[in-house]
């Protein structure tokens, strides 16, 4: 295949509730070309009712690990507050190894809307200040597992002896990114992580983003890799796009970052390309043929150039 500026990612349909359903979806996703496959760290919805479903996502990375050859893998992004360090370090070298190096491990800090699930399943939270700290530390400390190193414990986590073994694949294990649009986030992941990742952004605010985290990461001689991910609507024509985006409307669904043909899809993947990103990761929302369309028009449009 033909090797692309940016990388295509497909997040699975974790709340179908169906882990066979996202198992296939990814193997389909591979075989369409697809460069990646992620999943939401969430134990239902944001914004549903407790008893709405959603599959855990290390558990169906696992699933999807054994399954293909490929694609990466990896959360987008899993909440530093919902696990401890050692086990997110454990969980990720683990799924690393079984995926044979194709991990990615995005972590973020958690949201507002993500405090309903802390209730119902008993969670631990922090405030947003704490948060952050946390979060940073926590990276701090999956890495120093991934270098085969002790992580000496700071205000949040504690000190953490390992070894983590077996190891990751890759030597110091699967890159990190870190997931927020605030400037502490993505400064913070300038400085510590290996990527960061922008939710649902505008290309020109994604772009002063990205100025931020190159200018923190290079203040540290350091290369960090900029990716963006959000919901889209991709029509076979504008019309098409327009009645889908008009029926998520009447619903009350709000909150997609692209509505366009496939088209217009692969000229908004390319300005996020020229704004740096290496990762374009999507929700595909609409009918259940928006993979396939993808596939067909947009795949080799980006391949072409």
């Amino acid at each position: 295949m033909t090797e692309r500026r940016v990388k295509l990612g497909l997040i699975l349909p974790l709340f179908s509730g169906d882990t066979a359903r996202s198992v296939e979806t990814a193997q389909a996703a591979e075989a369409d070309g697809f460069d990646g496959v992620f999943g939401f760290d969430h134990f239902f919805p944001p914004e549903a009712p407790s008893n709405r479903p959603s599959v855990e996502v290390y558990t169906t990375l696992a699933a999807v690990a054994a399954t293909t050859e490929r694609v990466a893998l990896g959360t987008l992004v899993t909440r530093a507050v919902l696990r401890p360090a050692g086990m997110i370090a454990k969980l990720a070298a683990t799924l690393d190894v079984i995926s044979g190096g194709r991990m990615v491990l995005g972590i973020g800090s958690g949201d507002p809307i993500d405090a309903p699930e802390h209730v119902a399943y008993g969670f631990p939270n922090l405030g947003v200040r704490d948060r952050r700290t946390h979060m940073g530390e926590t990276v701090a400390a999956v890495k120093a597992l991934f270098r085969g190193e002790p992580y000496s414990g700071g205000t949040h986590v504690p000190a953490i002896s390992g070894p983590l073994l077996p190891p990751p694949v890759r030597d110091g294990g699967p890159p990190v990114w870190l997931g927020g649009q605030g400037d502490q986030v993505v400064r913070l992941a300038g400085g510590l992580a290996d990527g960061w990742n922008g939710w649902g952004m505008a290309p020109e605010a994604f772009r002063g983003k990205v100025d931020t985290l190159e200018e923190e990461a290079g203040a540290l001689g350091r290369e960090v890799e900029a990716t963006w991910a959000g919901i889209v609507v991709v029509g076979e024509d504008e019309a098409d796009a327009e009645r889908i985006s008009a029926g998520r409307k009447d619903k009350g669904i709000m909150g997609d970052a692209f509505s366009g043909s496939a088209e217009h899809f692969a000229e908004f993947v390319r300005q996020l390309a020229d704004e740096r990103a290496t990762w374009v990761i999507v929700v595909l929302a609409g009918p259940a043929d928006r993979r396939e369309l993808v596939a067909e028009k947009v795949l080799p449009a980006l391949a072409a150039g």
